[in-house]
């Protein structure tokens, strides 16, 4: 069951007319932008990495059946007020102009070895207990200095803050190894996927999928109430005076707002362009993260651009994003450093919307509540929520070593 008229919830993409009266109050956007079917414009702006956990779970349920996958053109970093492209290997290390010569040859030892690392091979880990040796203690060995540390820390191995230096380095080094990983699967320029016609066919697919086994859904049902009965266990949902009887209800936090609470707040700006983002090689589709310390901000930005090139918008415009955590009332002001990489807009809209998470038992009132969208341009944190979910829904975990070679089929 849905409130809205749209599958997907928050994670829809919307046309230029719902676009225009979501932001604007109006159903009349400018002609000059083109009409408003060829748009499908993303709420919540994510890649998938290529050999990441949400592709592995679309595989594993046979939903990519009903999607179509392009490459990434570009993966970007901004470093000293430019952008550069991230290197993720050591022979791009070499290439790279993110770092001095003496550096270069540093980093390259350290990405051999984060290339080489086994877990279950003792003869790749140099002695080293990666469960013990926090990243900071890693990166010593390699004397790495700040600037390269930044970008492999947020860019490659896409953390949000600095935390993770204290923490152990076995976590890192493993999302570095699955960003190598994904970028040699398609052999693009960046290790991310996106489905053609915008992420608002994700929820469709699964959608189409369900029906195959029986499921039904329900659009355009206002004011969804959660019934409980007298243990204070879910029972049903009523919506226009009608019940859905069930055992479990599994919703997003705007359902059942006396269950969770406030975790943070997420800035956003969507502009549509005539030009793909500066510096970027000319990509038709890319993401650009500026590390905090960059910005001297508590946490990553991220830029997000897509195009024509995946049916997102009518041929010669792009469609990008700006996003990060808030640590202000002020959108504008806040994502500035982001919206002067983007060069002239056509249009842009600013938005702020909170992030929940649950604070209740789901065994004692059957209940299963998401976790909002953060604002990572990646899908990796929000399928973790979803997996740990459905095991605590079925008491099942989802095997997910599965070949990969059979997405290959649903990319274009």
């Amino acid at each position: 069951m849905d409130r809205n008229d749209y599958y997907g919830g928050e994670s829809s993409s919307l046309n230029l007319i719902q676009l225009w009266k979501r932001f604007r109050g109006s159903d009349t956007p400018p002609s000059s932008l083109g009409p408003s079917r060829n748009y499908n414009v993303d709420m919540i702006p994510k890649f998938m990495m290529a050999n990441g956990t949400l592709v592995r779970t679309l595989i594993h349920t046979d939903v990519t059946k009903y999607l179509s996958f392009k490459a990434v053109d570009g993966s970007y970093v901004f470093n000293k007020g430019k952008v550069h492209k991230v290197p993720a290997n050591d022979m791009e290390a070499l290439k790279s102009p993110l770092m001095g010569l003496f550096e270069k040859r540093r980093a390259r030892k350290f990405f051999i070895y984060v290339q080489n690392y086994n877990e279950s091979d003792p003869k790749t880990h140099e002695g080293l207990d990666l469960t013990r040796v926090t990243m900071k203690e890693l990166i010593s060995k390699y004397g790495l200095d700040d600037n390269t540390v930044d970008f492999i820390g947020h860019a490659l191995a896409l953390h949000r803050d600095d935390r993770y230096l204290n923490e152990p380095a076995l976590d890192t080094v493993k999302r570095m190894k699955l960003y190598a990983e994904s970028l040699l699967r398609f052999q693009g320029g960046s290790p991310y996927i996106y489905p053609l016609y915008g992420l608002g066919e994700l929820p469709q697919a699964f959608a189409r999928l369900s029906a195959v086994y029986g499921g039904t859904y329900m659009l355009n049902k206002p004011e969804c109430k959660v019934e409980f009965d007298s243990e204070g266990k879910a029972c049903g949902v009523t919506s226009e005076g009608e019940t859905a009887r069930c055992k479990k209800v599994v919703c997003d936090p705007s359902y059942l707002p006396n269950k969770v609470q406030k975790v943070g707040k997420v800035a956003r700006a969507i502009a549509i362009m005539s030009h793909p983002i500066p510096n970027t090689n000319e990509s038709h589709s890319v993401q650009v993260i500026l590390p905090q310390k960059q910005l001297g901000r508590k946490s990553d930005m991220y830029l997000f651009c897509c195009s024509y090139s995946h049916n997102v918008a009518p041929k010669g415009k792009f469609i990008a994003f700006v996003l990060t955590e808030a640590e202000t009332d002020k959108p504008e002001v806040e994502l500035k450093p982001g919206i002067d990489l983007l060069g002239p807009v056509d249009e842009i809209f600013f938005e702020t919307y909170d992030r929940y998470e649950p604070t209740n038992d789901p065994s004692a009132d059957h209940c299963f509540i998401s976790t909002s969208y953060d604002p990572t341009t990646h899908f990796e944190s929000t399928v973790m929520d979803v997996l740990t979910m459905y095991t605590a829904i079925t008491g099942k975990t989802l095997n997910l070593s599965v070949d990969l070679s059979a997405a290959s089929a649903a990319e274009e």
